[in-house]
């Protein structure tokens, strides 16, 4: 007897758009819990959020260094290798984590984010290897939809997880995540087309991957736009609970403003829809303003930390408006001669965000208090909008 099994089933065990937004989610969940859980555990062991701030700073540019050399670790062991290389690095961090002490400390932050990078270059080209250009729009704002759930979830359950249970808790959690990320890339068995594989072919340095891809226009303005996302979120994650702890919420308040602002990536499919209805330039506009605004109220009811922790959740839902585009911009710019080297300069946005941020915010926290951190933030975002 022939059993029919759902189409959906029949698209997750292929490389498809349900597959990578799948991929996408167990991925998300093994960052999600310990979004909230590393700054409070950096913040108790490092005592100052500008000692925060400087470890943030020092594992990212470990992080920005391995996206831009990750062609030729791509060309020289292939693309499956270098994406396993990378979640076993993200399931190791999760065992230094539970060491404990400062240095363990960073370099388990070190390990996530150069696990983070590798697994992201790989998928990004493995996404534009097998989906078709006209079906981008479509499966971006899927893949980060599909990922709503571990974002609203993972950041209150790893602060609930590290205070009822044991701080080892979220971060075998985390690795448990990263090992099942790897296994189902594995059951994909997703195959690489020769022309970004071969190995004949002599690759251009990282120099002149940064030269080619900086005399690209439309791909630095995609940089600037993933950048000014992803360092809104990088601070939104580090500072609130910082926030929360310092302003007498608790850890568990700052865990719960995280899962509900990142909780708003449900919305996902109306934020696409009106990205394909009203377009791009419009869309990013008013979600640079509007985050911009939530962003410096923040910083004016400083003293009200459940006003401000207000604020801060609208900016972040203008946030989720910006994060519908996903890597579309990008995407659609690149040519596909150039995809493994252009991708791994483009991936460097992650880095970049969160390396410049915390390095200017370890100095300004040096001689301000925290609101500093998001009148800076607000104004970034501000300028973006007006970019």
């Amino acid at each position: 007897m022939h059993v029919r099994h759902p189409i959906w089933l029949r698209k997750i065990a292929t490389p498809s758009a349900e597959a990578f937004a799948v991929l996408f989610a167990i991925e998300s969940m093994s960052r999600a819990l310990l979004t909230a859980v590393i700054p409070i555990e950096a913040y108790n062991l490092l005592g100052h959020a500008s000692l925060v701030s400087l470890a943030f700073f020092v594992a990212s540019c470990f992080g920005l260094v391995s996206g831009l050399t990750a062609p030729w670790l791509i060309r020289r062991i292939a693309r499956r290798r270098v994406y396993t290389l990378g979640a076993l690095l993200l399931a190791g961090a999760g065992g230094l984590f539970m060491l404990g002490g400062a240095t363990a400390q960073v370099g388990a932050m070190t390990f996530r984010v150069v696990g983070i990078v590798a697994a992201t270059v790989c998928v990004n080209l493995y996404i534009m290897d097998n989906i078709p250009r006209g079906e981008l729009s479509h499966a971006e704002p899927k893949r980060i939809f599909y990922s709503a759930g571990a974002w609203t979830v993972g950041p209150a359950l790893g602060v609930y997880l590290r205070t009822e249970f044991g701080e080892w808790v979220p971060y075998l959690a985390s690795s448990l995540c990263a090992l099942a990320m790897l296994g189902y890339f594995w059951f994909l068995k997703m195959t690489e087309r020769p022309i970004f594989s071969a190995r004949s072919r002599r690759a251009p340095g990282v120099l002149e991957n940064v030269r080619q891809f900086a005399a690209q226009p439309r791909m630095v303005f995609a940089w600037l736009i993933a950048i000014g996302r992803n360092g809104w979120w990088a601070m939104f994650f580090v500072y609130t609970p910082i926030y929360a702890v310092q302003s007498g919420l608790g850890e568990v308040a700052g865990g719960m403003v995280l899962s509900i602002g990142t909780g708003f990536l449900f919305l996902m499919p109306v934020w696409g829809w009106c990205v394909r209805r009203y377009g791009m330039r419009r869309m990013l506009i008013i979600g640079f303003t509007l985050s911009a605004w939530g962003t410096l109220m923040v910083a004016v009811f400083y003293a009200q930390p459940w006003l401000a922790m207000a604020c801060l959740l609208v900016a972040a839902m203008a946030m989720v408006m910006l994060d519908a585009t996903g890597s579309l911009p990008f995407m659609l710019a690149v040519r596909p001669g150039q995809r493994a080297e252009m991708t791994a300069v483009y991936s460097t946005y992650r880095d970049a965000a969160e390396t410049v941020p915390p390095g200017l915010f370890s100095l300004l926290l040096r001689v301000f208090e925290l609101p500093v951190v998001f009148i800076g933030g607000g104004i970034g975002m501000l300028a973006l909008a007006l970019l």
